[in-house]
């Protein structure tokens, strides 16, 4: 798995979700194994079959979260130049022809979400706006066709 970028506050995120997956959710399943198991039957058991299934997703997840923060690179926002997109900037962009600004964070996949201001350094806009300074027109390659941004603020 390659190295991914994470924020301090996404890193923090994914470190809470693999320290509840590792205690309260592997005991919540452990439990409902052990009371499908006091039923009898495990052949035709659902339950037991349902709570199974479940474990395995969580220790799959636990796993991929172990190797996500293991390998993962700290952005430092406050470090970034601001005169230079990279992981971690915030910009603000408007599309070529709309009168709409729209701001965002670049960061790694991991923690990318787009509805709410984070997008992917490997996202076609993210990708593009990179090493590119304030006042720039940026082609952007996306799988709807190409577009025009210009960068209006790098911060």
């Amino acid at each position: 798995m390659p190295n991914s970028f994470l924020t301090r506050d996404g890193y923090q995120k994914l470190q809470d979700e693999l320290d509840y997956l590792r205690t309260q959710k592997r005991e919540e399943i452990a439990n409902r194994l052990h009371e499908a198991m006091e039923g009898g039957e495990l052949i035709e058991n659902a339950e037991y079959e349902a709570a199974k299934n479940e474990q395995a997703f969580v220790e799959g997840r636990i796993k991929e979260l172990e190797i996500l923060l293991a390998t993962a690179h700290i952005i430092n926002e406050k470090n970034t130049d601001g005169k230079i997109v990279q992981v971690g900037s915030s910009v603000v962009i408007q599309e070529e022809g709309s009168k709409e600004k729209e701001e965002y964070t670049i960061v790694g996949v991991a923690e990318a979400d787009p509805a709410g201001g984070k997008i992917s350094n490997e996202s076609p806009l993210g990708r593009s706006l990179l090493n590119h300074k304030e006042g720039e027109a940026i082609q952007v390659d996306a799988p709807a066709g190409p577009f025009t941004v210009k960068l209006l603020k790098v911060g």
